[in-house]
């Protein structure tokens, strides 16, 4: 009986360590904040990234309570299916050492992706409004395009304008 409690004890210390800790995010300092981030390996920390990600959509949404998990689900799944499609295109070119045909191809390679990601976003739209209503769905987009914005404007102000990228938009 001790042996099978023995090992009971064991194998729910290790599960207990295997958790990710819940930290309180809000009260934790910043310095705090970024040592706890550096320490995690790259699967927690996307994973972390993802549960923020989501919860500041949900929460800039208004999504009922009742909808969350239904909500989360499609959000992560349209964001997974976009980055496929963006992982199509071979952005890893300069267009200045590109002959006319070439450049010609890469030039239609990009109108496809471009309409397949439009397409895949009409898709999770039509989704999404089975869950929040269309005026959310339409905000969700509107932010998404904001963000895209501001991470734009910062890197210019970074200095990183001039520098070389090393992704294309097509």
């Amino acid at each position: 009986m001790k042996k099978i409690l023995f090992t009971l004890f064991i194998i729910s210390g290790f599960g207990l360590n295997a958790q990710v800790k819940d930290y309180d995010w809000k009260k934790m300092s910043p310095e705090k904040r970024k040592e706890v981030i550096n320490s995690m390996s790259p699967e927690e920390r996307k994973i972390l990234l993802t549960e923020f990600r989501n919860k500041m959509v949900v929460d800039m949404l208004e999504v009922a309570p009742q909808d969350k998990a239904e909500f989360t689900s499609i959000y992560n799944e349209y964001l997974d299916d976009q980055k496929k499609i963006k992982n199509q295109f071979d952005s890893n070119f300069d267009p200045e050492k590109l002959n006319e045909e070439e450049a010609k191809v890469k030039l239609q390679q990009s109108f496809d992706l471009g309409q397949k990601l439009l397409d895949n976003k009409k898709k999770y739209a039509e989704k999404m409004q089975t869950v929040i209503p269309c005026q959310k769905v339409l905000k969700l987009f509107n932010s998404e395009a904001m963000m895209r914005d501001k991470m734009n404007e910062k890197r210019s102000h970074d200095g990183k304008k001039n520098a070389p990228r090393s992704k294309q938009n097509p």
